[in-house]
């Protein structure tokens, strides 16, 4: 019960300021739909229970399974069998990831079923699974992270250039939105796992990276996609309109039944896996393997009271509300993008875990508080540089991804390996329920409203995903030369 409470308070301080600030934006300066304001309220109800439920069940469930797993493959000490786990595994998680399937069903609507939500989730965990498999092989041989990340990122720049320009967006911000609530306690527990076995303090240190790698999968995978298929662009005049709906109550009981359809499909390969991993792997007790099995249920139903939530409810507000306020004037517009990146990424519960992690790792030399204030400039900046690309017709995704993610890798050559790990492992947590929800539809509807064309806003993930890497090894740079000093920082 006290996990579970636990869950509820993170949640709760996760949906909770950004329902205030809609709430205040609805009494005063934009009135909404009332059915759409009332269909948003219930939504955010069923995202906090529907969240805290699946969180849950990830902390009873996936971890515990993740880390065995991790575990029992490194004592195996059979390549073979680590990569082929991983990728299997890889792939099955993050088919059951909420933010990828908020995502994929999004670029599915944009794109007019180009891109079927199917095939998004398909591509995208094949490219996961192959990302994770690379990842653990890195742990295993020791090879330096900053090494991979500059051949990955590499590839992908290449990939960048020869793939049209409305591909960009949905391609990196299926990176971000991969790493969320269900894949990234998965991927750690298995890092920590098989680095574990390694002991020592490399091991704590190849254990962050493979949240980075890993989200690099998606970008490649798409951007393959896309090349392999000669497709050259995307037709989206009239950009995309959220579901017509009726009633206030009504929506939600007939969104429910092909939710908990398509929920179980992705999650039941998953429930499978572990239970032949407990077979042949893991060997848990009968109470614990039965603890695991009740936590499937949890996530199970969690996921599904969730994505109902999103569906209904809280995508809809945020892109009715991106296009009323696209009407106000330029500044009242990125005040508002700035403020909702302040909100997202404070109330962010793993973003808490973050900053207690790294003051813990530096011995109290960072504090929290520095942390926070960095991460929040930078996502707030991103957002901002989001929309405001919007309304700049020259400033295309591809110029700020390719002059940040140029910056983030050049700061690895300075900054220290442990904080190169934790902050391209940051994007993940930066990029939450709330960014793919709701921020991306906020800024859909700004884009619908100025250009007519809604793959502009695709990248918004990725810009969010981004700007930790870049706050963070900065903050470890000034670290390592405090700490050369004897001096403390925050």
């Amino acid at each position: 019960m006290g996990i579970l409470l636990a869950k509820f308070k993170e949640t709760l301080l996760s949906v909770v300021p950004v329902m205030t600030l809609v709430i205040l934006l609805h009494l005063t300066v934009l009135p909404l739909p009332m059915d759409s304001f009332w269909r948003f309220i219930i939504g955010s109800m069923a995202i906090i229970l529907g969240l805290t439920i699946f969180l849950f069940g990830v902390d009873i469930a996936i971890s515990p399974v993740g880390s065995g797993i991790g575990s029992a493959l490194a004592r195996k000490k059979s390549l073979t069998l680590l990569v082929l786990a991983g990728f299997v595994l890889g792939f099955f998680i993050n088919i059951a990831e909420p933010d990828l399937f908020v995502l994929a069903e999004q670029i599915s609507s944009a794109t007019k079923s180009m891109l079927s939500t199917y095939e998004i989730l398909v591509v995208v965990s094949l490219g996961i699974g192959f990302m994770v498999a690379i990842g653990l092989l890195r742990i295993v041989f020791q090879v330096q992270l900053r090494l991979m990340l500059f051949v990955i990122y590499g590839i992908i720049l290449i990939l960048s250039i020869l793939a049209p320009n409305d591909f960009l967006g949905i391609a990196f911000d299926s990176g971000g939105a991969t790493t969320g609530s269900m894949t990234v306690p998965f991927i750690l527990a298995i890092g920590l796992g098989v680095s574990s076995v390694h002991g020592g303090k490399r091991g704590e240190e190849d254990a962050f990276g493979l949240v980075s790698i890993a989200s690099g999968g998606p970008m490649l995978a798409v951007l393959i996609m896309v090349l392999a298929r000669k497709i050259t662009g995307l037709s989206t005049e009239g950009g995309y309109v959220s579901a017509s709906t009726e009633g206030i109550i009504s929506p939600f009981f007939h969104e429910i039944g092909s939710v908990a359809f398509e929920v179980a499909l992705a999650i039941s390969p998953l429930i499978v896996l572990s239970i032949l991993a407990q077979v042949f792997l893991l060997k848990f007790s009968k109470r614990t393997f039965s603890r695991i099995l009740k936590g499937f249920v949890y996530t199970y139903l969690g996921f599904v009271l969730f994505l109902t939530g999103v569906t209904v409810g809280f995508m809809e507000a945020g892109q009715i509300l991106g296009m009323a306020i696209s009407e106000k004037p330029l500044a009242f517009v990125l005040l508002i993008a700035f403020l909702i990146g302040l909100l997202v990424i404070l109330a962010e519960p793993s973003v808490h875990i973050l900053t207690m992690q790294i003051e813990d790792i530096t011995g109290g030399a960072i504090k929290r508080r520095l942390i926070l204030i960095a991460l929040a400039l930078g996502v707030s900046l991103a957002i901002l540089l989001s929309v405001w690309r919007i309304y700049l017709p020259w400033l295309e995704l591809w110029h700020l991804l390719l002059v940040l993610y140029l910056v983030a890798l050049a700061l690895t050559l300075k900054a220290p390996a442990l904080f190169t790990g934790i902050a391209f492992d940051s994007g993940g947590v930066a990029s939450g329920p709330m960014t793919a929800t709701f921020v991306l539809s906020f800024v859909q509807g700004i884009a619908i409203s100025q250009t007519g064309d809604v793959i502009v806003a695709f990248g918004t993930i990725a810009m969010v995903a981004l700007t930790p890497l870049i706050t963070l090894q900065l903050l470890g740079i000034i670290y390592h030369r405090r700490e050369k000093r004897g001096e403390r920082l925050g």
